[in-house]
């Protein structure tokens, strides 16, 4: 779940010295968009910017990129530090700084690295960078994605008579590109070098920025939202057809911004919600060396599946929808939770774990106070009774850390207020964005729960059970980390129906090699057998405490419940198993195959 980020300054760098105080308004906007998408990747940070109209031997390409969770700041301290070796009145002056300083140009691009591959170093840090004497043909891409058929984009480039030197997508895409940006910038000089000795403006001016896209991306299965800047000064942001993964962009006649969301947008520049667009599935949008601002369809949108996880979880909740949606998914469970606690609201804490399910317990103590208002003689409280039980101490958050970190973590990052509840009297009921692999569960937060010595604990999960891998850019990937996977492996052995697994094992291994247009999710077989209550209830009792002093459930939201909350965000195959592209059941069938071997690795 990368964060993109690109500015296009619209205007001579003297306008927003004028304007503004400073030619630097394009760098600070760029801060701005990456600060406030910190939460969308926390392993690097990397940034280019691409000055145009520069003299020939002039440098007119930028980039940083830096690693850690710090790194947006290390980056531009590094820039900053640059400048302050420069003399101040010279750094001042437009002109003089975009000839002679770092990052004094017109477009600009930011990227948040979040990694899905398990790679790490500064090398698989974006922007990429592909280099060519030409200005037309150099490169900048970046983007938030996960591509499922690496492999077929390998073999097109090999038959094409590439020798690519890395196997990511981000390269792949790069090089794809790449390749038919030679083509067209070929084929115009082709045609203008006949009618004049430099055609470089020519060239540059009719370059088809969409033909090249359409030409690249039929091969792209997965979702992405990338960011591209040519070396003169070209620049695009493109959608996935299937809408995966977000995109939202702003203009007027001094800039256009691009973010991975919209209130990123609407701080930076200080705008309405219904000022930021969203682009749309399959759309490019396209600006010009020259300004001239287009969107156009490159692909047909096709099973429209936006990830339903930027709404439960990535996003930042205080886009105007998102709000409101999050809030919906802790209303909805409200009849569950009071079931669970047998409708005794007068001796019920409720609760939540921080950060980013607090939107949905505002929503869950909203349904309470709704059930109340229906039956005030039940109750001897006029309101919920709501408590800040547990506190985050550090701000990292356990989902997206590296693997090798994570269970350490987990044991570590959370505290509680102690008091907040009658010992052996009430029931606690906390709300949590989501249970993916129940390590933070089990190690941390039902541990330091039980301090509080509650008569029971039920834990809500705003999201349904995610049952499958995810492809398109989270980090989930090996079948054991479920621990609603591990919850059905656990049912199938008591109730002596394990041979299930070899059947579907064998159903995989036998389409393994088979297009992947053609691979069926036969992985659904080994949830069949049970209710998503029953698997609750076992994931409850893995996630207990060993002494098993305090009773703990689980209510987790529905499929349907999802839908009802996030209507236009339909993407579930982490939950459903219903993948929008085809090659989304590959990844699935050699998870599970992984599993069943006992490979500890990617399944992507």
């Amino acid at each position: 779940m990368c964060g993109i980020a690109m500015i296009r300054l619209l205007k001579p760098l003297e306008h927003y010295h004028v304007k503004y105080g400073t030619w630097q308004y394009g760098f600070q906007k760029l801060y701005l968009l990456m600060e406030k998408q910190h939460n969308r990747g926390q392993e690097g940070a990397g940034m280019a910017c691409v000055k145009m109209n520069m003299r020939a031997g002039e440098e007119y390409i930028s980039r940083e990129r830096a690693l850690g969770s710090k790194a947006i700041d290390d980056m531009f301290a590094k820039v900053n530090a640059e400048l302050a070796k420069k003399p101040a009145d010279r750094v001042a002056d437009p002109v003089w700084a975009k000839e002679n300083v770092p990052f004094a140009g017109e477009v600009y691009m930011g990227h948040l690295r979040y990694s899905t591959t398990g790679k790490d170093g500064l090398s698989y840090l974006h922007p990429f960078l592909r280099r060519n004497n030409w200005q037309s043909r150099n490169l900048l891409l970046e983007g938030n994605f996960n591509l499922t058929n690496v492999d077929e984009i390998f073999n097109k480039l090999v038959a094409q008579g590439q020798h690519p030197r890395d196997y990511s997508d981000t390269f792949m895409m790069l090089e794809q590109l790449g390749h038919y940006l030679d083509c067209e910038v070929q084929k115009l000089y082709d045609e203008y070098s006949k009618k004049k000795e430099n055609p470089t403006e020519d060239i540059e001016r009719e370059l088809n920025i969409g033909n090249i896209l359409k030409k690249a991306s039929p091969d792209w299965d997965g979702g992405y939202a990338m960011c591209g800047i040519l070396g003169h000064g070209d620049s695009f942001v493109m959608r996935d057809p299937w809408g995966i993964r977000p995109a939202f962009y702003y203009t007027n006649d001094e800039v256009v911004a691009v973010a991975s969301e919209r209130p990123v947008i609407q701080t930076s520049f200080d705008v309405a919600s219904e000022d930021v667009k969203e682009l749309k599935p399959g759309e490019a949008l396209i600006i010009k060396k020259d300004g001239r601002i287009s969107v156009e369809q490159i692909l047909e949108p096709r099973n429209v599946s936006p990830c339903s996880f930027e709404r439960i979880y990535f996003s930042r909740g205080s886009d105007h929808d998102i709000y409101k949606e999050r809030k919906k998914l802790g209303e909805i469970l409200t009849d569950d939770i009071l079931r669970k606690v047998d409708y005794d609201v007068d001796h019920t804490v409720f609760s939540f774990i921080p950060n980013t399910a607090e939107v949905a317990y505002y929503g869950m103590v909203e349904g309470v106070e709704k059930y109340m208002d229906n039956a005030p003689q039940k109750f001897n409280i006029r309101h919920p009774r709501i408590e800040k039980v547990a506190i985050k101490d550090i701000k990292l958050r356990t989902f997206i850390a590296q693997d090798a970190g994570r269970n350490d973590l987990a044991a570590h990052v959370y505290d509680i207020t102690y008091g907040s509840i009658v010992p052996k009297v009430d029931n606690l009921v906390v709300i949590d964005d989501s249970i993916v692999r129940g390590t933070t569960l089990k190690q941390s937060i039902v541990k330091i729960l039980c301090r509080l010595e509650p008569k029971k604990i039920v834990i809500v999960s705003s999201s349904p059970q995610i049952r499958y891998p995810d492809c398109y850019g989270i980090d989930m990937s090996r079948m054991s980390e479920f621990i609603a996977f591990k919850a059905a492996l656990e049912l199938l052995k008591e109730t002596n129906q394990e041979n299930i697994l070899n059947e579907v094992y064998k159903l995989c291994k036998a389409q393994q090699d088979k297009p992947k247009e053609e691979i069926v999710n036969y992985v659904k077989k080994v949830y069949e057998p049970f209710t998503d209550a029953q698997i609750s209830d076992k994931i409850a009792e893995m996630i207990s405490p060993e002494d098993k002093s305090t009773k703990i459930e689980v209510v987790y939201q529905t499929l349907e419940g999802l839908h009802k909350a996030c209507p236009n965000n339909g993407g579930d195959w982490y939950f459903s198993g219903n993948y929008p592209t085809a090659g989304g059941n590959r990844v699935v069938n050699n998870a599970f195959i992984n599993f069943m071997e006992g490979k500890d690795k990617r399944s992507y």
